[in-house]
């Protein structure tokens, strides 16, 4: 085992969902494709949920087209659907880009009041998982979205999310058959993690995570060729963020160039930590998605290729 005592802490494990239970969804980034959306919403149905879509997740902001809407907008369907009671769990439309730009505006005093629920999404929802961690204490679910291609196309990717919502105890230990070990060992701690771009972009923010001591961080991107990647990563590095953690897990990196070129960076600025790193474990922006619980405690191997959760991501 590597990685000394966690100060990344094991946050608040939000309740399963069972049949006939009320699910929000939002769009706390980019506009979504309403067919897709009818989509996802029909496989959420055929799952027994009830989902509800949040006001203005169909909206269009009136000069940037890269927004599902106003921020003070989406910002308040993520606070009014996660304090309706009748609701169980807030599932995110899609990412993009505008998470950053509203996640000041959530109140977040409420959130916390509420109390945990499931909260699902990857990409840009990053910048909600870490706030959701540090600001509320909440454990939560990297995972796919409701109007993404992922979801509708791949049937693991979908049971990767069901199971976790409904059967959590099935699915303790995580990683495709791709995982391979990039650095090999063992290593305890809690996840935590997402797009590296938007973990870098939230540094220096006023509720910026300082850094991942004793955590498992679970990194993945897309879109960012090596030598931007490399920035990212030196950013990461220089700024402490990476200090003292225990592990790393890798997904995917769709659209980042030649995979080799991108191994060679990972290798060349994640090697040098002295911990366990895994590869290609099956997370993010690629074909099948698995569903990656955040702020639960776990043991990383990277020799077997697998992330063995200590407790279900939900109770």
């Amino acid at each position: 085992m590597t990685g000394p005592s966690s100060a990344v802490e094991p946050l608040t494990r939000p309740e399963r969902l069972r049949p006939g239970a009320r699910v929000a969804v939002v769009a706390p980034s980019g506009p979504v494709p309403e067919e897709r959306l009818t989509a996802g919403l029909d496989i959420l149905r055929g799952w027994g949920l009830e989902p509800v879509v949040a006001p203005h997740v169909l909206d269009a902001h009136p000069t940037l087209g890269h927004l599902a809407g106003a921020d003070r907008a989406r910002a308040r369907d993520l606070t009014e659907a996660w304090c309706d009671p009748s609701v169980s769990a807030v599932l995110c439309a899609r990412g993009g880009f505008g998470a950053q730009r509203m996640v000041d505006l959530v109140d977040w005093t409420a959130i916390r009041a509420a109390g945990p629920k499931a909260f699902v999404g990857y990409s840009d929802v990053t910048a909600l998982h870490e706030a959701f961690a540090v600001r509320a204490g909440f454990a939560t679910l990297h995972g796919p979205m409701v109007a993404a291609g992922t979801f509708l196309s791949d049937p693991r990717t979908r049971e990767s999310l069901r199971a976790t919502l409904f059967e959590p105890e099935t699915v303790r230990t995580l990683g495709l058959e791709t995982a391979r070990p990039l650095v090999p060992g063992r290593a305890r701690g809690v996840t935590l993690g997402g797009c590296a771009s938007l973990l870098a972009a939230d540094l220096g923010t006023p509720h910026g995570r300082p850094s991942a001591r004793g955590g498992l961080l679970l990194l993945e991107d897309v879109g960012e060729e090596p030598y931007r990647l490399d920035r990212i990563l030196t950013q990461l590095l220089r700024s402490g963020r990476l200090d003292g953690v225990a592990g790393i897990g890798l997904g995917s990196w769709e659209e980042c160039g030649p995979y080799e070129e991108v191994r060679a960076v990972l290798a060349d600025r994640l090697g040098g930590l002295g911990v366990p790193v895994v590869e290609e474990m099956g997370f993010g922006h690629s074909t099948t998605a698995l569903t990656m619980p955040l702020g639960i405690p776990a043991v990383l191997d990277a020799d077997t290729g697998t992330l063995t959760l200590d407790a279900p991501a939900l109770r």
